[in-house]
């Protein structure tokens, strides 16, 4: 099995772990309502996707 040579570093371990950070999620905007809402889903607010209600909303 492979072993590694050398100790990993704490630097060296932090800089692999730097680029674990969350993203935030793309919004667009509703084209009926404006609302702001994830892409390719159906709108919270209002219940249309792609311009068609798709959903009843109270």
């Amino acid at each position: 099995m492979a072993v590694p040579k050398r100790k990993t570093s704490k630097a060296k371990r932090n800089q692999r772990r730097a680029n674990w950070k969350l993203t935030t999620p793309n919004l667009s905007k509703c084209s009926k309502c404006g609302e702001l809402m994830m892409p390719h889903r159906v709108c919270k607010s209002c219940g249309t996707y792609n311009k068609r209600v798709v959903v009843d909303v109270d």
